[in-house]
């Protein structure tokens, strides 16, 4: 599912529900589309535990039944951790996420990971550019430590990252400021933080 985009993961939700039964809400108009919401596109070749979606249904069921319905219809790779109720007045799913936490594995030895994460915390800023227009990854790069290694030996890194509307830090762009190749690196999406949290 990591090579899954975000229009695929969309779409594979919305068959989701189609399989199960449950009576997907749909929107007005010429062209109705489903009413569900991803918190927060996951680039394509991560991984996640934490992804949250808002989905409308045209009648109450308890969450029980709700994940009893979803789970044999769930495509290999995806799965349901919890089903909550929440009120239809609140903002936007997307509007509410702030933070992103990522755990970062190294694929090829790094030696001088230590030194490469005190060098970018140090910063005082770190220009860069994307799609041509300048920001700066410093002030989205929350906190950042270097975690044990894995079984596997790996060295390991933790950041987290603003994810706001127009402050989004991506850790490909970390990776590539601590000149570590992004292929080189798994990354996996550990926690979404949200204005209520």
């Amino acid at each position: 599912m990591r090579y899954i985009g975000h229009l695929d993961l969309f779409r594979s939700w919305e068959r989701t529900f189609r399989r199960s039964g449950l009576p997907l809400a749909y929107s007005q108009g010429f062209h109705p589309q489903p009413r569900l919401n991803l918190a927060c596109a996951l680039p394509l070749g991560f991984t996640s535990d934490c992804e949250l979606i808002d989905a409308w249904l045209e009648d109450v069921f308890l969450p029980s039944e709700i994940v009893d319905r979803l789970e044999p219809a769930l495509p290999p790779g995806l799965s349901i951790l919890s089903v909550d109720l929440v009120d239809a007045s609140l903002p936007a799913l997307q509007t509410q996420v702030r933070s992103a936490v990522y755990v970062i594995t190294c694929l090829d030895a790094v030696p001088d990971l230590e030194e490469r994460v005190d060098h970018l915390l140090s910063a005082q800023h770190l220009p860069r550019q994307r799609r041509g227009k300048p920001y700066d990854l410093r002030d989205l790069v929350e906190w950042l430590e270097v975690l044990p290694p894995n079984e596997a030996g790996n060295a390991r890194l933790c950041v987290q990252l603003a994810a706001r509307e127009g402050a989004t830090g991506r850790p490909e762009e970390l990776l590539a400021e601590m000149q570590i190749m992004p292929e080189d690196a798994r990354v996996h999406r550990e926690k979404l933080l949200i204005n209520s949290n």
